[in-house]
């Protein structure tokens, strides 16, 4: 693990078991690492609760909240909205009607007529 990772991974941590949440613990990590982005503190915060000796679960459910926010935010809503968009424009798949078999004679069980 790179010591940029590992030094995000410890004001997380640190952060939330101080108390810390959503923004409150975003802006502590940041303020302890000046280079830390969006992307490397899901990273981190990954690391956290995949990290055996991290057991609070108050500490871990903060963790994942951020991290799951901040992954959503790295989506976009204008990725979601165009997604919708072209879903709409589609025209449902028309039914289709089965053909009906033929019993087929060497699949028929012996004693049947």
């Amino acid at each position: 693990m790179s010591e940029k990772r590992k030094k995000i991974y410890h004001a997380l941590v640190d952060g939330a078991t101080e108390g810390l949440s959503d923004k409150a613990l975003y802006e502590f990590v940041v303020n302890r690492c000046s280079k830390a982005s969006s992307k490397k503190i899901v990273r981190a915060a990954l690391l956290a609760l995949t990290d055996p000796d991290v057991t609070d679960r108050h500490v871990l459910s903060t963790i994942y909240a951020l991290a799951i926010k901040h992954r959503m935010d790295e989506i976009g809503q204008s990725d979601l909205e165009q997604d919708d968009a072209e879903h709409e424009d589609r025209e449902p798949a028309p039914l289709r009607k089965r053909a009906k078999r033929e019993k087929d004679a060497s699949l028929a069980s012996p004693g049947a007529p």
